[in-house]
């Protein structure tokens, strides 16, 4: 017989056995998930006045929810996606609260029916070949940090990798021999291996030579010798991006970041023609319908099919007005002449 649990025992057996034991969710999902449930937890303290090691899942009904999500938009200023990223949170414990307090089953239902809020689909930003020379000439090659930055942008832009995942790269996940590649281990604990072409593999190869690094020591340390986090990332991408402003004004209205990268990759791939089934083998992607935004943002792409294609013949000619004298006739002899020719003289 299962036994009755409250929500504080529920909540920590979601993250301890639900998500790190059973799913092997990764770090970054366990921190966004711990972030939906403290802010929850401190709205119903805020506005109940209730302790958040008090709370039931007869206090976490939909009305609590959708006032949760409410307060995210009008005080936090979130949009949208975030909202929905709080409520997948909400709904993935619920439906592992079903099993471990039947007996609020009525309310759990009440909360799993609420529904995301339908958000429009954006073109994404991506980097073309003037920009991403831009951004690769502006580490310094003459300095270490220069030199880790370049091979560490590089790779973002040929691999696709995930920030997390870049950051994550150990030298054993490095094959710079003869079929060269990195291997990487992404959402949902799947490994992929991303392959490398010559010039980037000759790259790491003397980056990693530098280093004389273990085959567990970080592929992109700090100077400090510890892994670079993805603060760090954004941070050195920023200050390359502002740095090739100056010589590509096309980057000035962009907001680059390590995810628009990854993006440029998959562009980069879309355009050589690779079918999206393998951009999604390549991406990581759950599903090839998560790639087919990248269909929708490539402007060129579709100019390239327009111009395979024939559209209808139009015939486009200048407008000449019609004589006045004979339109002034053609008036008279239908009963709607005006009481004579028109005075042009002051015109």
């Amino acid at each position: 017989m299962t036994q009755l649990r409250e929500f504080p025992a529920v909540l920590q057996g979601f993250f301890t056995d639900r998500l790190m034991r059973q799913l092997r969710v990764s770090a970054h999902t366990v921190a966004s998930y711990r972030d939906t449930f403290q802010l929850l937890l401190r709205h119903i303290e805020r506005r109940y006045r209730k302790k958040p090691s008090a709370v039931t899942f007869g206090d976490l009904n939909a009305d609590c929810v959708l006032g949760f999500l409410d307060d995210l938009e009008r005080s936090r200023g979130n949009g949208a996606r975030t909202r929905n990223a709080r409520l997948s949170a909400i709904h993935s414990l619920f439906t592992y609260a079903a099993l471990q307090a039947p007996q609020y089953m009525a309310t759990i239902q009440q909360v799993l029916a609420i529904p995301m809020k339908t958000t429009g689909q954006r073109a994404v930003d991506f980097l073309d070949g003037r920009e991403v020379e831009a951004l690769l000439g502006a580490p310094d090659p003459g300095t270490w940090i220069g030199r880790r930055d370049h091979a560490l942008l590089a790779t973002a832009i040929e691999t696709g990798l995930r920030a997390s995942e870049l950051v994550g790269l150990r030298r054993q996940d490095l094959e710079l021999g003869r079929g060269s590649h990195v291997r990487c281990e992404g959402k949902g604990r799947k490994e992929r291996c991303v392959p490398l072409r010559p010039a980037l593999r000759a790259e790491l190869r003397s980056w990693i030579r530098e280093l004389s690094a273990g085959p567990d020591e970080p592929v992109f340390p700090t100077a400090r010798g510890a892994a670079l986090g993805r603060d760090g990332l954004e941070y050195a991408l920023a200050k390359y991006v502002a740095a090739a402003r100056a010589t590509c004004p096309s980057l000035v209205p962009k907001h680059v970041t390590s995810h628009v990268l990854r993006h440029t990759c998959a562009m980069n791939l879309l355009r050589a023609s690779v079918d999206l089934s393998v951009i999604a083998l390549w991406l990581g992607h759950q599903s090839p319908a998560t790639t087919m935004i990248y269909l929708h943002s490539d402007v060129e792409l579709k100019r390239q099919v327009m111009e395979k294609t024939s559209g209808p013949t139009l015939r486009f000619g200048k407008y000449r007005a019609g004589d006045r004298l004979l339109a002034f006739l053609k008036d008279l002899s239908e009963g709607r002449a005006a009481s004579g020719w028109p005075d042009t003289a002051g015109q």
